[in-house]
């Protein structure tokens, strides 16, 4: 069910404008044409008017949504309350009678069909009553000081100015209304794309805990096959590094399996503040594991002590994420570089590889789409997630030197919540 709010407080704007525009020219009529009109029944009805739109500021300061039925109610109040001025100012011949088409032109531009052909037959059933029942401002006779062309003159220049008026009320409300959709399409939009990221989220969640749970097998036999080689093969050194190498690599992959069994736990037990450089320095030498092949430089930029982040296993695994993307295309002379000011940390990865193609730059950060050939397309997905609830980004650029700049920015600012 829509919740007409807003268009509820636009509406009360209209009728402000409505009263003092519709005072003003009472008072016109009064002292300028010296009409005579009953002030006090009039009066009574500008009260009414101004008294259902306090009221409706008060309604607006609840929490209670504003539905098509209630907003539909406040219409008909206001062409009530308009027919009853028009009744006691000269009726269809009054130059504002266009005043009607108002709340005509909000109600078809904001709700449903069926209370726009309502509010259409019951507009027209109260302009058709006043052709023939009204009380005339100025009785058209030779008695009275105005001649029938002057007051054709100010009939036609009040009409005029009413037009005037009702295109800018109903321009400027229209503008507000659609300004109000769109920000709520935006909304609905931001809300569509939060979903569709979070099933992303748990369809990789699941299936990471399947392979987890099947991983295991194959490493304990691997792990077994490694340790009979080593027995067998002792007089060959070069393999025997070979296979240190291997169970190396077999510990590495099953103390990450252990990591992921109990993650809830350490993600909880891990929000600890600690200085980005020292988390930086721990996911390098975990990196320098895994990917012995790499060479790279770490620079800090910036002097004094790094500024300290809330750490967590996803945030590590997020950084590391970026520097195996590197790795993998090109592993040597990669370049680490952090710096950080009052607003911002800053960590810039520079590989060697071939650069982004527009294509690839196009589906950066989608999930299961890589641009490597024998990548799962899931690492800078992830990555951008976690660094979203640190209210950061992660950006890559093809460097003007060749090969790709990775910029991730964390701002500073409740950091240390």
């Amino acid at each position: 069910m829509a919740n007409h709010h807003n268009n509820l407080l636009q509406l009360t704007y209209i009728r402000t404008v409505t009263l003092f525009g519709q005072s003003a020219a009472i008072l016109f009529a009064l002292y300028i044409l010296q009409a005579d009109l009953n002030v006090w029944i009039l009066a009574s009805t500008l009260a009414a008017l101004a008294l259902m739109n306090l009221a409706t500021y008060a309604r607006l300061r609840s929490g209670w949504p504003v539905t098509e039925p209630e907003f539909f109610t406040q219409l008909v109040a206001d062409v009530v309350l308009y027919g009853c001025l028009l009744f006691q100012t000269g009726g269809a011949t009054n130059p504002f009678i266009f005043l009607l088409l108002v709340p005509l032109i909000i109600c078809s531009a904001t709700l449903s069909q069926r209370f726009s052909l309502m509010m259409g037959g019951l507009v027209i059933g109260i302009y058709s009553s006043l052709l023939f029942y009204f009380i005339p401002i100025i009785e058209a006779d030779t008695r009275h000081q105005h001649a029938l062309l002057n007051l054709f003159d100010l009939h036609i220049t009040g009409m005029w100015i009413n037009f005037l008026l009702t295109v800018g009320v109903v321009t400027w409300f229209i503008v507000r209304m659609r300004q109000s959709m769109d920000r709520q399409q935006e909304r609905l939009e931001e809300e569509r794309e939060k979903r569709i990221h979070d099933q992303q989220l748990l369809s990789l969640a699941t299936m990471a805990a399947g392979t987890a749970h099947e991983l295991g097998t194959p490493l304990s036999t691997m792990r077994v096959l490694v340790s009979e080689l080593k027995a067998e093969r002792e007089d060959d050194p070069e393999l025997q590094e070979d296979l240190d190498l291997m169970r190396q690599q077999i510990d590495a992959c099953s103390e990450r399996l252990q990591q992921f069994t109990r993650s809830v736990r350490e993600e909880q037990a891990s929000q600890r503040l600690e200085p980005f450089g020292d988390i930086l320095q721990d996911v390098i030498e975990q990196w320098m594991i895994q990917r012995p092949d790499v060479t790279h430089r770490l620079i800090m930029e910036s002097s004094g002590a790094t500024p300290v982040i809330r750490n967590s296993t996803s945030l590590r695994q997020s950084v590391l994420n970026i520097l195996n993307n590197a790795a993998d295309a090109a592993p040597k002379d990669i370049e680490v570089s952090l710096n950080w000011d009052d607003n911002d940390i800053t960590l810039l990865i520079h590989d060697q590889g071939p650069g982004l193609s527009l294509e690839a730059h196009d589906n950066l950060g989608k999930p299961f789409v890589s641009t490597k050939g024998r990548g799962l397309g899931i690492g800078l997905f992830l990555t951008a997630t976690t660094l979203a609830r640190y209210d950061g980004t992660v950006r890559l650029y093809n460097h003007p030197d060749g090969g790709t700049l990775t910029e991730v920015i964390i701002p500073r600012s409740n950091q240390n919540d």
